[in-house]
């Protein structure tokens, strides 16, 4: 399973076409990552200022129909991610069969991204 966070309105956009972050357009892939710690690690680094409600794709990697590569981050790491860390990014639009679930990222009292809960 891998990560994408997206505010739930960019999710929400075009349902019935494959899905595509602006990142596609800037970097020519999706950023997604491979677990919770560095999901809000990126949440925090990334979505600081972004309105809620932030959203964390559950993706199931051998569903994904274009591209996957697991790539190091162009700098380092966000800090509370794993050093080392490889990031899948998605060369494509990803094809929203691939998607199993939605969590909810949630803030902490200081702010902070700090947890995901099921989306209902």
């Amino acid at each position: 399973m891998i990560y994408h966070l997206a505010p739930l309105d960019d999710w929400l956009r075009d349902p019935g076409r494959p899905y595509a972050a602006a990142s596609l357009l800037t970097d020519g892939f999706i950023h997604c990552s491979a677990d919770e710690p560095t999901v809000l690690a990126v949440a925090n680094l990334f979505f600081a200022d972004t309105p809620d409600p932030l959203m964390a794709l559950l993706i199931e990697e051998k569903l994904i129909e274009p591209m996957v590569k697991w790539e190091a981050p162009s700098g380092p790491p966000p800090a509370g991610a794993t050093p080392g860390v490889l990031f899948p990014h998605i060369y494509g639009r990803l094809n929203r069969t691939a998607v199993v679930g939605l969590e909810k990222v949630e803030r902490g009292p200081d702010g902070r991204w700090d947890r995901l809960l099921p989306w209902s």
